[in-house]
């Protein structure tokens, strides 16, 4: 087994992307080889080197038991998923045969025709009867599933103990607590940001959004209508959306930047804190801040509550267009298994999706604590159409939270713009 060939360099990926054809080709194959190379395209983390080798350790004993077979992993930034699957459905000849992808994702793969139902393989997996509805819930459109949930994350305020204590501050109990602590510790330590935010970020932005009582879109069933101009959330908005200047993350700088940004920042040192989520903890124990900081539910606008956070996490799921349908169903069971799940917890912090498992894992590990008691606070999740992968690729939150950030545009006429672009997606959805 050649680890080598795991890591396919990023030219090479972006190479792929480009000269995917923009055509309809995402049929189901009639091939079932049992032999051969199974491509599969995972995630790349902020801090990879431990899910890899969780990863690789699944791959050596499935490559032990299927004889001349080998798999390949490519890992994948996350902000351009969207392009690189949607391009994989369209080509089946440079797609993968499995895949990682975020539980947002799936009702728009569904409606595209890109993943394999797999109702039967999951009803006769022993495994899969300890799933958490919810995470369940995550794979399943129309009563069918198309694919295994791999973890489920929630995201919490990661600060650092070492500044609280020499600046003699508290732990911020609200949101507006929250906003003038940032600023407060700018002041005192101009080089830190006080809560590094990302105007890329929009997982970070919405409990934000959700504490002041706004939704993203209102409606069920398929059909919604966007709420993000609402007077609620423009509350939300302009919250959020006051964290970024020079006295706390200025806007040149944190702009531009993504969620797994926010936390490079805070890891290396250079933010007192952070949003960020169970599955950040392998990247924060790797860097400077280990040692150094602790983790408490993101507080809500009112003291003792906590924050609506988006109810996020991970599945993984067999195109329909494999040509190795059961050595990719029998990897991906084996890659979201209790025990592989438990060995990525131990690794990355990821939470585990089957009940049981996270109950034997939370028993063991202090910083799980604070995530899961968002967990079982007021989590939410973004409309369940396909309409959101549109949404989500298109950047129309992020652009609005930009312009904003940016002075081109108030907070009003920038939610109303976003506002129109997602009617626009939820209209062509159907």
């Amino acid at each position: 087994m050649k680890l080598s060939v795991r890591m396919v360099a990023v030219a090479a990926v972006l190479a792929t992307a480009a000269c995917a054809p923009q055509t309809s080709g995402n049929s189901s194959s009639d091939k079932d080889e049992k032999t051969g190379t199974l491509r599969v395209w995972l995630f790349q983390e902020v801090n990879n080197k431990p899910k890899e080798q969780v990863v690789d350790s699944v791959l050596a004993e499935f490559e032990k038991e299927h004889e001349g077979t080998e798999v390949t992993v490519e890992y994948i930034p996350v902000e351009t998923r969207a392009q690189r699957i949607t391009a994989a459905f369209n080509d089946p000849r440079s797609a993968p045969d499995l895949i990682e992808y975020g539980n947002t994702d799936t009702a728009g793969y569904v409606k595209d025709g890109g993943l394999a139902d797999v109702t039967e393989d999951f009803g006769a997996w022993d495994e899969a009867k300890d799933t958490d509805p919810t995470a369940r819930q995550s794979v399943t459109v129309g009563g069918k599933v198309y694919g295994v949930p791999y973890f489920v994350g929630v995201r919490a305020l990661y600060y650092r103990t070492d500044v609280f204590e020499e600046l003699g501050l508290d732990v911020p109990r609200t949101q507006a607590e929250l906003i003038s602590t940032a600023k407060q510790i700018r002041a005192a330590k101009p080089e830190l940001y006080g809560l590094a935010v990302g105007g890329a970020y929009t997982y970070g932005a919405m409990p934000f959004i959700w504490a002041h009582g706004g939704e993203l879109a209102t409606g069920k069933g398929g059909s919604y209508a966007a709420a993000i101009d609402s007077a609620a959330a423009r509350k939300g908005i302009e919250a959020y959306t006051s964290l970024f200047g020079d006295d706390n993350c200025p806007a040149a700088n944190c702009a531009a930047m993504t969620g797994n940004d926010t936390i490079t920042a805070f890891a290396a040192g250079k933010a007192a804190m952070a949003i960020g989520g169970d599955f950040s903890h392998a990247a924060v124990e790797a860097g400077k801040a280990k040692g150094k900081y602790a983790v408490v539910p993101l507080p809500g606008v009112k003291a003792g509550t906590i924050a609506p956070a988006f109810a996020g996490g991970n599945n993984l799921g067999v195109l329909r267009s494999t040509t190795h349908r059961t050595l990719a169903v029998d990897l991906m069971k084996r890659l979201a298994s209790k025990e592989a799940q438990g060995e990525l917890f131990e690794a990355m912090g990821f939470l585990p999706t089957f009940s049981d498992v996270r109950q034997q894992v939370a028993a063991k590990e202090a910083f799980v604590k604070p995530f899961v008691e968002t967990l079982a606070a007021d989590t939410k999740f973004v409309p369940a159409s396909p309409a959101w992968a549109q949404i989500d690729a298109g950047q129309v939150l992020p652009t609005m939270f930009q312009e904003v950030v940016s002075g081109k545009k108030d907070v009003a006429t920038a939610s109303a713009d976003a506002a129109r672009k997602m009617n626009d997606a939820f209209g062509s959805a159907g």
